[in-house]
């Protein structure tokens, strides 16, 4: 492979108002409503975008709310952060639950494991 592996992904959530709050929460960030793609076979989806840039680095991606498709997957995904003891913290305070406290991974750093409100467990990865 020539370049990062995960060009997008998306975090399937049961309730789009609470999962966008936790996001924007722990992150101090908004995200950013996306237009649906597939309004005739999904009426009801609805997505809200990490910020992204096309320059930078890294995979950009969504929460998703969309019928069929329920939250509390198997993906893990990983939030780069200046130090993810912070986010982990944050994600507690927001609702969210730390299944793994900041660990080291040796010479990459370390990480931290949340659950978010929707039940999907999400990773925060930092050099410090």
């Amino acid at each position: 492979m020539k370049s990062n592996p995960v060009a997008w992904f998306e975090i399937y959530v049961q309730d789009m108002t609470r999962a966008k709050a936790f996001y924007e929460a722990v992150f101090q960030g908004s995200l950013e409503e996306l237009k649906n793609p597939d309004p005739e076979g999904f009426p009801d989806m609805e997505m809200w975008a990490f910020p992204m840039s096309i320059e930078g680095t890294g995979a950009a991606g969504a929460l998703v709310k969309m019928a069929g498709c329920p939250s509390g997957g198997s993906t893990m995904v990983y939030f780069t952060c200046e130090d993810c003891a912070i986010e982990a913290e944050r994600a507690a305070a927001h609702g969210g639950e730390i299944f793994k406290h900041k660990m080291s991974i040796g010479e990459h750093g370390f990480i931290a494991m949340v659950v978010d409100t929707e039940g999907n467990m999400i990773g925060l990865h930092s050099m410090q």
